[in-house]
């Protein structure tokens, strides 16, 4: 079954901010010549709860996708690029998900394999890319979804990533169980008016919504509420 990766990065100095950066090209090199990585994205993210419009400079991400669960641990465990990134970091946390349902496509591509449903916590992907002239409506609301999100206590874990600021966003987040995260959803205030706006406008040129089980982690980040799986070290 398909493993995604999602591997979270924090650089606390301004040496290792300046060193990530250059891997924004230096590490597609590395994760292009993997045969095995079905598909990647290097992402960056934003401030405060994550989905904001400032750049936070501190916070890196790899999305990979591989073609079973093993091929991911090898490669999160050995592969030079996920290892670089870890000795330079100052936290990492990566989680591994099982896609259980996507649609819609990522630069042009259908990355994430939908397969049988499993147990554990379920994650929620939103991956958009907003039309330039809807830039300013759009993140006029995400300040307000932010908060909403933040404060609900059913939210594991939560974060605004990106691999181009301002004009494609992913949106990532962690719950218990699917009643949780479907509440949430159905509630009125600015999540659903804001998906009411995006529908009516049409401010995507691109779209793509996914949900995942996850499977296990590795390493702790101290943003996250603490999950029933994983190994922290």
């Amino acid at each position: 079954m398909q493993t995604v990766t999602l591997s979270i990065h924090r650089f606390d100095t301004v040496r290792a901010r300046l060193w990530v950066l250059g891997q924004m090209a230096l590490a597609r090199l590395s994760l292009a010549r993997m045969d095995d990585c079905q598909f990647w994205k290097l992402c960056g993210s934003g401030m405060g709860e994550g989905f904001t419009p400032i750049p936070n400079t501190a916070v890196w991400a790899i999305l990979a996708c591989w073609p079973d669960e093993d091929t991911a641990r090898r490669r999160l465990s050995t592969a030079p690029v996920f290892r670089r990134w870890r000795a330079r970091a100052s936290e990492s946390w990566t989680l591994f998900l099982h896609p259980t349902s996507a649609r819609g496509t990522w630069s042009g591509q259908t990355p994430f394999r939908p397969g049988e449903d499993t147990q554990g916590p379920l994650a929620a992907l939103t991956r958009a890319t907003i039309r330039p002239r809807y830039l300013l409506p759009f993140w006029g609301k995400v300040p307000a979804i932010s908060d909403v999100i933040g404060s609900d206590g059913n939210v594991a874990f939560k974060i605004g990533i990106g691999e181009l600021p301002w004009l494609h966003q992913v949106t990532f987040s962690v719950w218990p169980d699917a009643d949780s995260m479907a509440d949430f959803a159905r509630r009125d205030g600015p999540h659903a008016r804001a998906i009411k706006a995006v529908r009516d406008g049409d401010w995507f040129s691109e779209e793509l919504y996914a949900r995942f089980r996850v499977i296990d982690t590795r390493g702790h980040w101290s943003d996250a509420r603490p999950l029933p799986i994983g190994d922290p070290t």
